[in-house]
């Protein structure tokens, strides 16, 4: 690659929307589709919207696959508010085991080592671009993890690493994962996921799945900690069964609650979860088809079949660029986002801050194929131009 810059590539892509959360909107999306589906200025309690809440509770259960027996709710505070209501309920009956292999991961140990100040708990850890050691998870442990990366482009490639266990949980963050990942029910006992993620929703909502051992867990054992109101599942040391049926712990916005059925709808239209997930795949396998061909860049994620097809995570591997210090390939790969974003052909592409500097590409569902495509050149030039800039 020639360190002058290069021309400007003709074709962009139709919609720059590129963002690792809030992630794109579907094809199509309009406000006034949302509006339409809305119940403003009506209390969340009342018939008709209740029974809105209690629809999309059901209609991402089906479209999800999850077993029959499993119960799903929506609560405060997105992804983060459904993994630590899970935490705070149920870790320290038994000993637990926490992957950690980038941010978000690493937020759930920062939970149980400093906040709960469990016990017996141990941290499985590995770098950006790779998974811990999963053979080495305890057996008879409760467990903690991330099925999918957000921030490192790395996924579990599957659940066979987890070993039965009837006496244990297994507590699975599933936000960059669930409707573009087939998740493995069977291993699993709570699981969660935001709207903002693959499916474009608006903030602030999260999902919690929980399987009959997690609801066994909730109505057996009495941490021994404080629960703040808006983490509370239980009422009476039995399951509030209200929040699996509609009736959310606080008040949800009825608009973001139309926005996501707007979503579930689109992704019932594109083939469900079959759909959807095939979406996320061509998309990611455009991205990879370039990265191959490409000799300045790598994927982050260092199996191929560890690697995200959501958020696919790009390393500098240019000899210049590699060779400048930590904080030169930051400001390097800033440029890059910069230039992308003043051409308004890619937005919020900037590797995550706590991340290996890079880019990060979103290639969910919502994506179109077309526009991964269109974006690759993009890429070439701002990365030529950033670097003549270094000359």
């Amino acid at each position: 690659m020639s360190a002058t810059a290069q021309a400007r590539p003709e074709i962009r892509p139709s919609n720059p929307c590129f963002s690792s959360g809030p992630c794109p909107k579907r094809p199509g999306w309009s406000i006034e589709a949302v509006a339409a589906k809305a119940m403003l200025g009506r209390s969340h309690r009342a018939k008709g919207p209740k029974a809105q809440l209690k629809s999309a509770i059901d209609q991402t259960k089906a479209l999800l696959g999850a077993p029959e027996d499993w119960i799903f709710g929506i609560v405060p505070a997105s992804d983060t508010g459904a993994v630590e209501m899970a935490m705070w309920h149920m870790l320290g009956a038994r000993p637990v085991d926490l992957l950690a292999w980038e941010s978000f991961g690493a937020g759930w140990v920062t939970d149980a080592m400093k906040q709960l100040k469990l016990d017996d708990a141990r941290v499985l850890e590995a770098p950006y671009g790779a998974l811990p050691a999963l053979d080495q998870v305890r057996d008879d442990a409760d467990l903690v993890f991330c099925w999918n990366g957000t921030t490192s482009g790395v996924r579990v490639p599957n659940a066979d690493w987890i070993a039965d266990n009837p006496d244990r949980i297994v507590i699975c963050d599933a936000t960059s994962a669930a409707f573009a990942q087939k998740l493995d029910w069977s291993k699993l006992d709570v699981v969660t996921f935001s709207w903002q993620k693959v499916l474009g929703g608006e903030a602030a909502h999260g999902v919690i799945a929980l399987s009959p051992r997690a609801v066994g867990r909730l109505e057996s054992y009495a941490p021994p900690r404080p629960l703040p109101k808006i983490f509370r599942l239980t009422k009476g040391g039995k399951l509030n069964a209200e929040i699996f049926t509609g009736s959310t712990i606080n008040t949800p916005s009825m608009l973001c609650v139309a926005d996501y059925v707007d979503a579930l709808e689109w992704c019932e239209s594109v083939g469900g979860l079959e759909g959807i997930c095939a979406r996320a795949d061509a998309n990611s396998a455009a991205l990879q088809r370039w990265i191959d061909q490409t000799g300045w860049v790598e994927n982050l994620a260092e199996r191929a079949d560890e690697r995200s097809n959501t958020s696919v995570c790009l390393k500098v591997v240019d000899p210049v660029v590699a060779a400048l210090d930590a904080k030169a390939q930051k400001a390097f790969a800033k440029r890059m986002a910069e230039l992308l974003e003043a051409e308004n052909v890619a937005y919020d592409v900037n590797g995550y801050r706590d991340a290996p500097a890079g880019l990060r590409i979103w290639c969910g569902g919502t994506v179109e194929t077309s526009d991964v495509e269109a974006l690759t050149p993009w890429l070439d030039w701002a990365f030529a131009t950033a670097k003549s800039e270094l000359v």
